[in-house]
């Protein structure tokens, strides 16, 4: 039987890369240093709002990496459009903590499940990202971190998720794919310089950018 080496070799490396950013999320993150790379003007700090507030809700997401095709590719969704502050945003699969979540890595896995289909374990576990607060939902958001050996089948709830879509994730490393833009939100509110990802045609600003410019610098802190 002839054995493919290659294919073995990249796997490998993939093992390598994977345990790399595992042992980076035991770090120091690099948490509102990144954050501020790809904020709108005015957003406030995460720990400037909450030395303000003590009225937020909890949240988690789960930012979900697999092999694929030689490489490794990270899941985003597209919500739907609605009357909301969010409508039509892309985000990672997530939501609120519910009342019978046992803790908030709990609650990432059990959104992911929901909203596209597919199932983590603790065994696909890395670690965590900095928490991100969203002032115009009131959200604290604690994104956690997972690899899957291949990619998944997804089963997308139409109510949550408009579209699922992925990226390369060393695509974050691009400089050429952060520009910016000029956002008007729905009550009226217009910023400008809005900074964003063009990942997959998809303009990526908000919270989901702040999450993955925190990852963008884990990244670079691996060469």
């Amino acid at each position: 039987m002839a054995l493919n080496f290659a294919g073995h070799k990249r796997s490998m490396e993939h093992k390598t890369i994977r345990e790399r950013i595992r042992l980076q999320l035991l770090e120091d993150l690099p948490g509102e240093q990144s954050h501020q790379k790809m904020s709108p003007l005015n957003r406030p700090l995460t720990s400037d709002a909450l030395k303000n507030t003590s009225n937020y809700r909890e949240s988690a997401v789960a930012i979900v990496l697999f092999e694929s095709n030689n490489q490794i590719e990270c899941i985003l969704t597209q919500r739907p459009e609605y009357d909301g502050s969010h409508s039509g945003q892309v985000s990672f699969p997530g939501g609120k903590k519910e009342i019978h979540d046992e803790h908030l890595e709990a609650t990432a896995r059990r959104e992911c499940k929901e909203e596209i289909g597919v199932e983590l374990s603790l065994e696909n576990y890395l670690g965590e990202l900095s928490p991100v607060y969203i002032p115009v939902s009131r959200f604290l958001v604690l994104p956690y971190v997972y690899f899957l050996p291949s990619i998944p089948v997804f089963v997308r709830d139409s109510h949550e998720v408009a579209e699922i879509f992925t990226f390369p994730l060393f695509d974050l490393k691009k400089e050429e794919l952060i520009s910016t833009m000029e956002l008007k939100l729905p009550n009226g509110t217009i910023y400008r310089n809005v900074p964003y990802f063009n990942l997959n045609n998809k303009k990526v600003w908000g919270a989901t950018a702040l999450m993955l410019s925190e990852m963008k610098d884990i990244l670079l802190n691996l060469d």
